[in-house]
């Protein structure tokens, strides 16, 4: 039994009747209901966490806040790489994001938002790369996550509800949906154990002027425009 101890203590081995319980680095999530059901208690560090959504503006950066603030605590910077509209500035300050450590770069075609990705990632500078595409394959994929582990960041991969069907090597897929009175409904595809068998629905407080796209009919900044600050997005 030693020798079975010592394999399922490693981090990435696990039951797949039940959640990894070997210490994994996590980052908070900010949502109680949310980190009691991710192996480690949080977003994973040094890994792939895919956002499955379709749209803007369902809640996806209100889950995402949480976070983000706990990287300002520690004296870590993020990347934004490929948003699909401006930053609205004054709701992130205000959502208690540090603006002089998000950085925000616009590719010039989509295809170049995951090479800047897995540059970053591998760089090991940011704390935290998020990057909007619709575009990844597989093999897209795994090298953003064999990026993200040797650069030890926490990296969010944003692709359409569609991708939900194809295969992937990140170790944690969620599928996010719009739920009942501006709650978030998230479904947990595949974790380091069984899929959660129900959608979570988090209460997301919303920052001030919190403005959504998807439903007000904004449309994206030009790809130009995107690495400035203006109020359209939060």
């Amino acid at each position: 039994m030693g020798a079975l101890d010592a394999v399922l203590a490693r981090p990435d081995v696990w039951r797949g009747d039940r959640l990894a319980r070997a210490p994994l680095p996590a980052l908070a999530t900010g949502h109680a209901a949310l980190d009691a059901e991710l192996p480690g208690g949080g977003w994973p560090r040094g890994a792939l966490s895919e956002l499955l959504v379709d749209g803007a503006g369902r809640g996806e950066m209100s889950l995402l806040m949480p976070a983000l603030r706990n990287i300002r605590a520690e004296g870590g910077w993020s990347l934004l790489i490929g948003a699909p509209y401006a930053l609205h500035a004054p709701a992130w300050a205000a959502a208690g994001v540090d603006l002089a450590r998000l950085v925000v770069v616009s590719p010039a075609a989509e295809r170049d938002a995951l090479w800047a990705a897995e540059q970053a990632l591998a760089s090991g500078a940011p704390d935290a790369v998020l990057c909007w595409t619709a575009r990844a394959d597989a093999r897209a994929v795994r090298r953003l996550q064999v990026a993200a582990a040797a650069g030890g960041a926490t990296a969010f991969l944003f692709r359409p509800a569609a991708a939900a069907a194809e295969a992937s090597v990140a170790p944690l897929r969620l599928a996010l949906a719009a739920g009942p009175a501006g709650q978030l409904a998230v479904s947990i595809l595949k974790r380091r154990g069984p899929p959660l068998a129900a959608p979570l629905r988090l209460e997301l407080p919303r920052p001030a002027h919190h403005h959504d796209p998807a439903l007000a009919g904004a449309r994206p900044a030009p790809v130009a425009a995107r690495s400035a600050f203006r109020p359209a997005w939060a």
